[in-house]
């Protein structure tokens, strides 16, 4: 009766809520533009002002770059803490915007009522269905929901130049017992879930040295070895005919998928044609014996990003030049160390190539592991239940193509699992013009946290 009060007072109160959601997306916190520095703070004055009327002790504290936010309240069994970013991406192409990106407005749509404005999805329409949901709670039962830590960063879409720092010198203040992040999105339009496992990254960039300068072809052609033919048969040779990874050792890190998670994701019905439909694709062209959900969720990648060299301009000029240049990324899942990986890469690639040319490696050995979550936490299982029970629809257990650094940064910095549950969709706009966030996503998301909130804390 307790949770069915809270979520008929998040009902009650959800024109309110929006005006509170406006009110943040108003300020244009974008914080890789040096303009928007004052904004940023503004935006995170705003955040310290609402965790206070929550009952949390709150605090901006700075950084060398955007204040990171800082609040803690409530009492419970479990210390938990919740990671959203205020910051938002930059708005060009302006003039491919329907209506001003900071002057949000609730639209009527042919899918149903969207909140349209910068950052509306990405992240702090998310970010406020937790806090929300507090608030709802407290109204309710005049106390937080548990022992609660919040923590809100503010340059997330710009590198996150200060959150390994921020994370190291506060260890003591923010250690939890679990995170909960909200920087994700639904699996499908109706259908909740809890991210996790995230792929890692490794990244290289490298030229192959020939001559010593270009060449005249019809000189020097069929006699000197050109790069651009060096670097084709390198990057051919990374993959076998099945789709396989050819660099030594590259598997000796990767796990399998446990069956439990195998079943879940064979029952989302994931329909892959449609998937690779959208971009104008049809075949899968990764591991062959690898359904298509594993290909993007549970398997590492070796990806060719962009290769160069000779002459580029109009016309034609017949040369052979002296240098071919790539860019090569790894995503990593697993047990994977991006060194290990990144050192296998070199030595594979030096020996592809032949003895009067030179390989020449241009950054250094770098990159962030991936990330996969104890979900044998019985809080995993809870949470589960908790959105079944608010969207009426299995809520799964899914993985992530790509990176969410944080989670990994989590549990390397502050030894603690991340639970990544979202409300977002795909057709969200986030990073674009005219980005969106459903009012059934916040409402429903409000309501979500509440229920999992009464399971967990």
């Amino acid at each position: 009766m307790t949770l069915d009060a809270v979520l008929a007072r998040i009902d009650d109160t959800l024109p309110q809520a929006l005006d509170r959601l406006m009110e943040l997306l108003r300020i244009p916190s974008i914080s890789t533009d040096p303009a928007y520095k004052s904004d940023c703070a503004r935006a995170a004055d705003w955040l310290v002002n609402d965790l206070e009327t929550l009952g949390f002790q709150a605090r901006a504290a700075a950084t060398p770059g955007h204040p990171m936010v800082v609040g803690h309240g409530g009492e419970g069994a479990r210390h938990i803490l919740f990671y959203g970013h205020y910051d938002v991406q930059p708005v060009d192409p302006l003039d491919l915007w329907d209506r001003p990106p900071f002057d949000p407005q609730v639209q009527d749509t042919a899918k149903g009522r969207v909140i349209r404005g910068r950052g509306s999805s990405d992240d702090k329409g998310q970010l406020m269905t937790f806090l929300e949901a507090c608030r709802a709670w407290k109204a309710v039962h005049g106390k937080l929901p548990g022992k609660l830590t919040i923590f809100l960063e503010g340059e997330e879409e710009s590198g996150s130049p200060s959150l390994i720092p921020f994370l190291e010198a506060n260890r003591a203040e923010l250690a939890c017992d679990l995170a909960l992040i909200c920087d994700t999105g639904l699996y499908d339009e109706k259908t909740p879930a809890i991210t996790t496992m995230l792929r890692g990254l490794a990244k290289s960039e490298f030229t192959i040295r020939a001559a010593n300068r270009d060449l005249h072809s019809g000189m020097y052609g069929g006699l000197a070895r050109n790069p651009l033919h060096v670097m084709a048969k390198l990057l051919a040779a990374l993959h076998d005919d099945t789709g396989r990874v050819q660099v030594p050792g590259f598997y000796d890190d990767v796990a399998e998928l446990p069956d439990t998670l195998r079943q879940q994701w064979q029952a989302l019905a994931f329909d892959h044609a449609a998937f690779l439909g959208d971009v104008g694709l049809s075949i899968p062209a990764g591991e062959q014996d690898r359904t298509p959900l594993e290909m993007i969720w549970s398997r590492p990648t070796a990806e060719v990003n962009g290769t160069w060299g000779g002459y580029n301009g109009a016309g034609f000029k017949t040369v052979l030049p002296s240098e071919a240049h790539a860019k090569v990324s790894f995503r990593l899942v697993s047990q994977q160390d991006p060194a290990k990986i990144l050192h296998a890469f070199r030595a594979w690639a030096a020996a592809q190539i032949p003895a009067d040319c030179e390989i020449v490696w241009h950054d250094g050995i770098d990159g962030a592991p991936a990330s996969v979550m104890e979900i044998g936490d019985p809080a995993f299982e809870a949470s589960r239940q908790a959105l079944t029970d608010e969207w009426g629809k299995a809520a799964a257990f899914i993985g992530s193509g790509g990176s969410i650094p944080v989670a990994g940064y989590f549990k390397t910095i502050l030894d603690m699992d991340a639970m990544l549950v979202g409300f977002g969709k795909d057709d969200d706009n986030i990073h674009s013009p005219n980005e969106k966030y459903d009012v059934e996503s916040f409402h429903k998301g409000i309501r979500s946290w509440a229920r999992i909130l009464a399971r967990i804390a």
